[in-house]
């Protein structure tokens, strides 16, 4: 608890009555205090509720102020017939806490309502990486069946000639040598290129880019939560 002074800017106005003259005067009794719980700070007004008036009983009346809530909660205790400020200085102390223990949880609610659109976007970001790095590996599939339907292909095509040159064979035909000479190379082609003559690897996958990331992102941005929230978009 802290207490400080209060600005000397409180004077009454000067004014007459009944032929009197009443000049300008600071008379108020004002102080303010500093009531800290778990370091949130509530500053306390105590000050006169009638600073102006000449009626002895009215301007030794005081009052007792909080700043304004959040909720609609009490902030102004003021001396009253029926009890003083003293009587009531359990019921600002147990306002202060009830505010605390509401404020410590808006604040809560603030940093988790702040924290939700990046964990979000992260659990988006690491459920996109996983649809393209499996969108790589998808075409390295891809590209390795077409490879393998080429080689299929031209195996059978080998298979092809060769019976073929066996039905030439006791033919005169001088183009016999240069057909079996170019089924050699071929089948040595055919085993070169085929994709399966070696097991297959799982890929390696890189690292996708922004780009690569953007069909899986369902609105979100690459870029970060920001970038969501400002009304980033696929297109």
């Amino acid at each position: 608890m802290k207490d400080h002074p209060v600005a000397n800017r409180h004077h009454s106005r000067e004014y007459s009555y009944n032929g009197q003259h009443f000049p300008s005067r600071y008379s108020r009794r004002e102080a303010e205090i500093d009531v800290v719980v778990d370091g949130l700070v509530y500053t306390i007004t105590v000050q006169q509720e009638f600073p102006q008036s000449t009626d002895p009983e009215r301007s030794r009346k005081l009052v007792i102020e909080l700043g304004y809530s959040r909720s609609t909660r009490q902030h102004r205790w003021a001396d009253r017939k029926r009890w003083s400020l003293e009587d009531v200085l359990g019921a600002v102390l147990r306002e202060i806490e009830a505010r605390a223990v509401e404020d410590a949880q808006h604040k809560v609610d603030e940093e988790r309502a702040k924290a939700e659109p990046e964990v979000r976007w992260k659990a988006a970001m690491a459920e996109a990486k996983e649809q393209a790095i499996h969108a790589q590996f998808a075409e390295v599939l891809c590209a390795q069946a077409r490879n393998w339907q080429e080689t299929v292909v031209l195996l059978a095509y080998c298979d092809a000639l060769e019976r073929r040159l066996a039905d030439a064979d006791g033919v005169d035909d001088t183009t016999v040598p240069a057909a079996r000479q170019w089924l050699t190379w071929a089948r040595c082609h055919v085993q070169a290129v085929d994709p399966l003559r070696r097991l297959p690897a799982m890929p390696t996958p890189r690292d996708p880019k922004p780009d690569d990331l953007k069909p899986y992102l369902k609105g979100w941005s690459p870029y970060g939560p920001e970038a969501h929230s400002m009304g980033w978009s696929t297109n």
